[in-house]
C-alpha cells in the first residue's frame, strides 16, 4: 500500500496534515495553516523536496530522542518526524519519507 498524506482542520479551524506510510504510521507532520490552500502548499514542498537527502536536517531532542525535520529551498521546515528510539530508527523514517511522499496521494479529511 502506497503513502499518503491526510489533510486535516483543527478545533482552532487551522489546517495540517500528516504523512503516513503504507502501513498508515504517521511519519511526518505539518505546522498549522491558517487557509486549505497554504496547507497544500506545503504538501506539494515535501513532495517536490522529499528526495534530496540534504533537506534532512537530523536532531536530537532534549530528551535524548532523535527525530528530523524537512526543509523546503528557503530553509524553512515543512514537516517533522515523530520521536525515535535510535539514530537507525529516524534514519529509516527519512528512508520511508523520501519513498513516500514524492508519489503520496492527498486524503482531504477537511470536509
Amino acid at each position: 500500500m502506497a503513502g499518503k498524506f491526510e489533510l486535516k482542520v483543527a478545533k482552532s479551524g487551522q489546517f495540517h496534515f500528516n504523512l503516513l506510510a503504507g502501513n498508515g504510521q504517521i511519519i511526518m507532520q505539518s505546522e498549522m495553516y491558517e487557509s486549505k490552500a497554504s496547507a497544500l502548499n506545503g504538501i506539494a514542498s515535501i513532495q517536490k523536496n522529499a528526495a534530496d537527502d540534504a533537506r534532512y536536517e537530523r536532531l536530537v531532542s532534549k530528551s535524548e530522542k532523535p527525530y528530523f525535520v524537512l526543509k523546503a529551498g528557503n530553509h524553512q521546515v515543512i514537516g517533522q518526524s515523530q520521536m525515535y528510539e535510535s539514530e537507525a530508527g529516524r534514519d529509516n523514517g527519512i528512508e520511508s519519507v523520501k519513498k513516500n511522499a514524492p508519489e503520496a496521494e492527498v486524503v482531504d479529511l477537511t470536509a
